[in-house]
């Protein structure tokens, strides 16, 4: 028998120090992968011209787990906002990752006596945070499955007030001329008071019988609201009185049945220069402009994330991974990266003279913005799926700062 436990105890020895490590037979999360994602997870050398470096890394909570998810941080009055879907939401010092405050959003029974011992080991219903994070007015503000819209003081971490809307609230509010512009899943879009929370206005939009599990975060910007809908417009609210200024069919249902009929448009709205760029899921990317709602050019892209942009370029994840970049001005297509397909990639966004993207097994890389070439990766997760980087990171000069499915928030600098 002493053999047999050896053996044992080496596979767990080597489990335990990663799996990026292993050989790929010894590798136990590729056992039971078919062939086409073992070609996918299995990453080429490249030429790396730098190596990021890693400033400081702290826990959120348990993160997102295998739920769908699009809940990122915040960069703002100089600390990192974060939360898991639990309900944990937590304040970092941004230089150093000490953490400033910590809220638990959790729903707890307390009709019993012992209700408040009982905290010490139960860890409550989760709160199913999911529409976050967005700090404005030194408030952090962030939405739930439930339907539930939060601010926070962003210095203490106080509940400043809590609202409840019809829906669930899957994207991140924006904030802008003293309102809280939240879209949910059932196809209205409120303009909540930033100091109260008051609802001040309301926009519906139609709802196809099948739709995508995510849904446009708004923008605002000279003084309307912008959002994508399930079925594939593209609408401008007047955020003083919540009036449709106008709505415009990006992309049109096509096909026999629904599956093949859904449009969304699934994206928060890039706007520059009066022009207004979204990509829909079933292949159209469109320059908008935004006081007539004339469509300037359309380009044939399929995607569920955000089109990102520096400069004249655009980029664009597509549905398979392979990352574009275009020329903002006429939609032609400059250069493409398609040695990531497959590997579930989040937007692409610009850092410095580069674009990072992260993927479905915690890896992030940087591309090169003028040629699409990769130039340098980090491994963030354990080449694991658990702990995947689900949405894309947040850049605030070159430290940019991503959060992982099992809650590993990093700030990582790029030379």
């Amino acid at each position: 028998m002493i053999k047999p436990i050896r053996a044992l105890c080496l596979l767990s020895v080597l489990g335990l120090s990663g799996c990026s490590i292993l050989p790929q037979w010894m590798d136990p999360t590729t056992w039971f992968a078919d062939e086409e994602e073992l070609k996918i997870k299995e990453l080429k050398p490249i030429n790396a011209q730098f190596v990021p470096v890693t400033l400081w890394e702290e826990e959120v909570g348990d993160g997102v787990g295998s739920h769908f998810s699009r809940l990122k941080p915040a960069v703002a009055y100089d600390k990192v906002f974060a939360a898991d879907r639990h309900g944990e939401v937590v304040a970092f010092d941004k230089t150093t990752g000490k953490q400033v405050w910590q809220r638990n959003f959790a729903q707890f029974d307390d009709s019993d006596w012992y209700s408040g011992v009982s905290r010490i080991w139960q860890s409550g219903e989760s709160a199913r945070i999911a529409g976050g994070m967005a700090a404005s007015y030194e408030k952090v503000f962030f939405g739930t499955e439930n339907g539930d819209v939060v601010a926070l003081d962003a210095n203490t971490g106080e509940t400043k007030w809590h609202t409840k809307v019809k829906g669930e609230v899957l994207a991140k509010p924006a904030v802008s001329e003293g309102l809280v512009v939240v879209n949910t899943g059932a196809g209205i879009m409120f303009a909540l008071d930033a100091e109260s929370g008051e609802q001040k206005w309301l926009y519906e939009s139609e709802v196809p019988p099948l739709s995508l599990r995510g849904i446009s975060a708004p923008t605002v910007a000279s003084g309307g609201a912008m959002v994508g809908t399930a079925s594939g417009k593209l609408a401008v609210v007047i955020m003083e009185n919540g009036q449709v200024a106008w709505e415009q069919a990006v992309t049109a249902p096509t096909g026999a049945t629904e599956l093949d009929r859904m449009v969304d448009i699934d994206v928060e709205p890039l706007i520059l220069g009066g022009v207004i760029y979204v990509v829909s899921f079933d292949g159209t990317l469109a320059a908008v402009e935004l006081r007539s709602g004339r469509v300037i050019w359309k380009r044939e892209y399929r995607s569920y994330r955000r089109v990102t942009m520096d400069a004249n370029n655009l980029y664009v994840v597509d549905a398979d991974s392979v990352v574009y970049g275009l020329d903002r001005r006429n939609g032609v297509e400059l250069w493409s990266q398609t040695s990531l397909r497959g590997r579930q990639l989040t937007a692409a966004e610009p850092v410095g003279d580069y674009l990072v993207v992260g993927d479905k097994f915690g890896y992030l890389h940087w591309l090169s913005q003028t040629g699409g070439e990769l130039v340098a990766r980090l491994e963030v997760g354990d080449n694991d799926e658990d702990e995947a980087i689900f949405a894309a990171p947040v850049v605030e000069g070159k430290v940019l700062y991503t959060l992982t499915r099992d809650g590993q928030l990093r700030a990582i600098q790029t030379p």
